[in-house]
């Protein structure tokens, strides 16, 4: 089958929803069907896009089977130049737009992940489940007991945070990706890619295994922090819920959530609810892509266009911002609720990325990317 053509729909997807969290009008101004794909893009869109992040460090260190020797090491090379390069990119973007920029939190997630490229499936499973009980649980007694001076004084030292008013302490702890709380979804899309998504019966027991997270979580959620604070977190009570001005602005998550949140299931929470949920519907999302696209070959010819946004995920996401920045504001802007310069976006990125690969085999900034890491071949 050459890629793996259900992995890159779904990463198209995640590309689509990170376009509507910034881009799109905010979930307040949304109801019916339209408030329902606000939600679900909503913290969804960039948990999915770091689980299949952690499926392409698996791609790079051997999916089935782990590379060992000298070729293991220089796919950790080619992991650790990566990893460098999205810290520097990362940095660079915060410092030029002013926002919290994923991708420097991936540079930090990819390095973290590096001891655990040659696990086998159940056992990075097993980390990702134990990690997402205790880790919330962990950043909650940290940043509760993480005065403002002490705050200061970290990032008073810290050459990234005067770059870009994200330092290591927003990396690790405090930012709005915090590595503390994410490595559960890098290292549950790690243990995806161990698996043959390809096999129906690897592909029924996910399925079950996304639902009853899914259900499991939000379930237990409604049930002990109540409909009216599920609510308040969805609308952005306490964590400010991805909306366009948390994503694209200060640094840190404020404020912090009180210990009842602990118990909430809400977008960006970072709580265990919403990491084993979040989880949960992230396995849905890239199982019902692979299984659409295997058992459908006409409507993966038709969605060939939307595939090609995929392969190039990381272009695609950089050149959003680059976009806003050059380019007027798109038809619409200025309207409150409009989904048009959303839509607009995610229209560009499917015609764009047709019409390159139609060429090329990589993206733009996927063949630098690629190019940056050959130096790891003459790793010995």
């Amino acid at each position: 089958m050459g890629r793996l053509v259900g992995v890159d729909l779904a990463r198209a997807l995640a590309v689509f929803g990170m376009y509507i969290v910034h881009i799109g009008p905010p979930l307040s101004a949304t109801d019916g069907v339209a408030g329902w794909v606000r939600y679900l893009a909503e913290g969804h869109s960039s948990v999915l896009f770091a689980t299949l992040a952690g499926f392409s460090l698996m791609l790079i260190a051997g999916r089935f089977e782990p590379r060992t020797g000298l070729a293991g090491r220089q796919a950790k090379a080619r992991i650790a130049i990566r990893a460098v390069i999205l810290l520097a990119l990362g940095t660079a973007m915060a410092m030029e737009y002013g926002g919290v920029i994923i991708l420097a939190f991936y540079g930090v997630y990819f390095l973290l992940a590096l001891p655990l490229v040659r696990l086998r499936a159940g056992t990075l499973a097993m980390i990702a489940a134990g990690l997402a009980l205790v880790t919330p649980q962990l950043a909650y007694a940290l940043t509760t007991r993480l005065s403002d001076s002490v705050q200061q004084s970290i990032n008073a030292y810290d050459p990234l945070h005067r770059l870009s008013d994200v330092g290591v302490l927003d990396l690790l702890l405090t930012g709005f990706y915090p590595t503390i709380t994410w490595m559960p979804f890098v290292i549950a899309g790690m243990a995806l890619a161990r698996l043959d998504l390809s096999a129906g019966a690897v592909q029924r027991r996910l399925a079950a295994l996304g639902g009853a997270l899914t259900v499991t979580a939000y379930g237990l959620s409604l049930l002990l922090a109540g409909e009216g604070a599920l609510k308040s977190m969805a609308e952005g009570g306490g964590s400010s819920s991805g909306s366009e001005a948390a994503s694209m602005g200060s640094g840190s998550v404020e404020p912090r959530l009180p210990f009842s949140g602990l118990l909430s299931a809400g977008p960006h929470s970072g709580t265990t609810f919403d990491i084993i949920g979040s989880v949960g519907v992230a396995i849905l999302v890239i199982v019902g892509a692979t299984v659409l696209m295997d058992r459908l070959p006409r409507l993966r010819r038709l969605a060939k266009p939307v595939i090609a946004v995929g392969t190039m995920s990381l272009t695609a996401y950089v050149g959003h911002f680059l976009a806003q920045s050059v380019l007027p504001p798109a038809p619409g802007a200025d309207t409150p609720g409009s989904w048009v310069p959303v839509l607009t976006y995610i229209l560009g990125a499917i015609v764009f990325a047709a019409i390159w690969s139609r060429f090329f085999r990589r993206g733009p900034l996927e063949y630098l990317l690629n190019a940056a890491t050959k130096p790891a071949a003459y790793m010995r």
